[in-house]
């Protein structure tokens, strides 16, 4: 068994990635949303019980506990680089009773766990973040056991389509574009996914794709309304006005009309997903 590398100055590169959501209320109100049937469904048919899983990026720990539920007696870690949102996360475990699941804090291009450790590595919008895409696949895949799966899904920011159009919004989308590279991360990454895992080494590798529609009243409330709150309130918005890509009366235009188009009865929203099974040999 080997543990991960010391990371050299030429693996530097994902030092300066900045996570651009940040972790205000409206962030963690999206990802608390999030469960392993509306966000793993894909990886789904793949697990079974007594299977052990590394969860990276685990947020919150909504999809964390399903999958922990999923593949009891079998164990799931969840990390993340925040410290701060594994206190969600534990509290989440604790409220659905569950015994096989732990968290831990963790950089996804090192992760502090030897090789072949688990069966499966789960990371749900995860890699649109990170600053070397690539090596976080072969940290995934160094500590999973051969004949498991490595799996990712990200959503691709340019290929979103929504309708009422309005010119704000298409201006939101830009702005999110520049503040997001400009943090080092890529939010088109659904569709790099692929070429991502190739690159990272992985011959046997099943691609996807799957989306998320908003279009109920209620649906187009929800994620109206905390796009509005996340472009006057959260880090994104910090980000995107200390690095000079927006006015603070510019993030308050973008959410008047996020609120505007939420309240639209023919209001329609659609976020595309890349995904990735990979096996390990």
């Amino acid at each position: 068994m080997t543990h991960a590398p010391v990371p050299s100055a030429h693996d530097a590169a994902h030092d300066t990635a900045v996570y651009t959501h940040g972790h205000h209320e409206s962030v963690l109100r999206s990802h608390s949303w999030r469960t392993a049937a509306n966000s793993a469904a894909y990886l789904l048919p793949a697990l079974r019980a007594g299977l052990d899983v590394l969860d990276v990026g685990c947020g919150p720990g909504t999809i964390t506990a399903d999958l922990a539920a999923l593949v009891a007696p079998g164990r799931v870690t969840g990390v993340d680089a925040a410290e701060g949102v594994l206190v969600n996360a534990r509290a989440v475990a604790a409220e659905r009773g569950l015994e096989n699941v732990g968290f831990a804090v963790a950089d996804v291009h090192a992760l502090d766990f030897p090789d072949d450790s688990f069966d499966v590595v789960h990371a749900h919008q995860v890699l649109q973040h990170v600053g070397d895409p690539v090596r976080a696949l072969r940290e995934m895949r160094r500590v999973c056991r051969p004949g498991g799966i490595v799996a990712a899904r990200d959503s691709d920011y340019g290929a979103f389509a929504w309708f009422p159009e309005r010119p704000a919004l298409d201006g939101w989308l830009d702005l999110y574009h520049r503040v997001a590279r400009a943090n080092g991360g890529e939010p088109d990454a659904g569709r790099r996914l692929f070429s991502w895992a190739r690159q990272a080494g992985f011959t046997d590798i099943t691609t996807t794709a799957a989306t998320w529609c908003f279009a109920t009243p209620g649906e187009r409330a929800w994620w109206s309304g905390l796009w509005a709150d996340r472009t006057t309130d959260s880090g994104y918005a910090d980000l995107a006005v200390s690095g000079g890509h927006a006015t603070g009366a510019e993030l308050t235009s973008i959410a008047e009309a996020w609120r505007e188009w939420g309240g639209r009865e023919d209001a329609w929203f659609m976020v595309p997903h890349g995904e990735i099974l990979c096996r390990v040999s």
